[in-house]
């Protein structure tokens, strides 16, 4: 069976919007960049001068800055008093501020920040915990994607939509603002984060925090995790700090409250890492591409600490002699575990494959596809990295995947799959 008699492209794209801006801590610095030092001269520079306004001239200042900024952002009086906070420790040789100089100085402090300008890719889909009012055999679900702006700096951002019950899939319009979160607690690179709970799930962007992450948060893998009647909502991603790489875990019960931590353990020190949404003979398990070549299968007693475990998927075909990693958490059928694969060919070239691995042991791989599933159409070949097809997770919805993917790391689509004509398709 033809791969074009199992997958369906949808003619639904989401592409980046450099009109949607968070607002982000600018420190002055000799060459500034978020997790520089604050060059404390200039800081003390601005701040001198901004005290030696008249309080007309503090009062024209501010009005002039939301006048012209208002309209883009939630609460900014609020921002601007809460990053001259931040600052504080910069500014202990100043006398104590007025209120609105308090808002200006802070205001000196920021800029915004175009965090999906560049590409808007690597989607992953989980079931929304909110499925009040979906019309009968439809699915409302929310879409995480790896967002990217100047400097190549990825964050984390959602859309939410429906999927109906003959597989088209809409997506709700994305928000006009955007917000970063709060942190409510930090104890090293673990992070606590919140946002408010007014708002839409589209105007939430989980941007970076630790040093760790300076230079991104990338390609997570969310996966509602099912345990003893409760569902968490976990994602794994690749912490990029310019320099180095890290497997990191994020857990959240709502999508309004997010707990961040670094995993540990040999095979975390990679990317790539996909958890299982169950437990496995008692044990949590993953998939894994820590050597950067073979797809491995994992298992830990406590979520956070992976070993190296055993290589399931090789690559086998030509269009996957490069390496072979997965897209996204597996999915749970009647018949074993469905893995998406990623497999990279001549001329790194990279196409979509799929997996069965058996349900009771995930190492014994019971099918596979020998052409690729999904291939980078003649359409589908121009952007920021030529020649990829890419995902981070799909969802099982009756007889149908619905498989989000990213288009040559610039923009996201859509594609449908029929499960029993993927599974007939399969060799043994």
């Amino acid at each position: 069976m033809t791969p074009d008699l199992i997958f369906n492209r949808q003619t639904l794209y989401l592409s980046p919007d450099p009109s949607r801006v968070v607002v982000r801590p600018f420190r002055p610095a000799l060459e500034p960049r978020d997790f520089n030092p604050v060059d404390k001269t200039r800081a003390n520079h601005i701040v001198d001068r901004v005290l030696a306004l008249e309080d007309e001239e503090v009062d024209a200042a501010l009005s002039t800055t939301l006048a012209n900024f208002d309209g883009r952002h939630r609460n900014l009086l609020a921002i601007f008093e809460n990053r001259a906070r931040e600052m504080e420790d910069a500014f202990a040789m100043h006398p104590r501020f007025s209120e609105k100089c308090c808002q200006l100085i802070g205001a000196y402090f920021l800029h915004e920040y175009s965090f999906e300008a560049a590409a808007l890719f690597n989607p992953s889909i989980v079931p929304h915990p909110d499925q009040t009012n979906v019309p009968e055999g439809a699915l409302r679900f929310i879409l995480s994607l790896r967002a990217v702006g100047e400097g190549h700096v990825s964050s984390l951002t959602f859309r939410s939509g429906v999927i109906a019950s003959d597989g088209t899939v809409s997506i709700d319009a994305p928000a006009r603002l955007a917000v970063v979160p709060t942190v409510h607690g930090r104890v090293g690179d673990r992070l606590d984060l919140g946002f408010e709970p007014q708002g839409d799930i589209t105007e939430r962007v989980i941007f970076p925090v630790t040093e760790m992450q300076a230079n991104g948060i990338e390609d997570a893998r969310f996966v509602a995790f099912e345990q003893e009647g409760k569902t968490t909502w976990y994602a794994t991603y690749t912490a990029y700090s310019g320099r180095e790489i890290r497997s990191e875990l994020l857990a959240t019960d709502d999508f309004l409250s997010f707990h961040l931590a670094p995993l540990k353990g040999s095979a975390a020190r990679n990317k790539g890492m996909a958890l299982f949404p169950r437990k496995i003979g008692g044990h949590y398990a993953m998939l894994a591409r820590h050597d950067n070549e073979n797809l491995h299968l994992l298992y830990s007693d406590d979520l956070m600490d992976w070993g190296l475990g055993i290589p399931v998927l090789r690559p086998e075909y030509p269009w996957e002699f490069v390496q072979v990693g997965n897209c996204g958490s597996p999915i749970e059928l009647d018949e074993g575990w469905l893995v998406f694969t990623h497999g990279v060919g001549p001329i790194r070239r990279y196409a979509i494959g799929a997996a069965l691995l058996d349900k009771d042991d995930p190492s014994r791989v019971i099918g596979r596809l020998r052409e690729p599933l999904l291939q980078p159409d003649t359409d589908e070949r121009e952007g920021y990295v030529p020649n990829v097809v890419y995902s981070c997770g799909a969802l099982k919805h009756g007889s149908r995947i619905i498989l989000p993917y990213a288009i040559s790391d610039s923009f996201s689509t859509f594609g449908t799959i029929d499960i029993r004509r993927l599974l007939d398709a399969m060799s043994g």
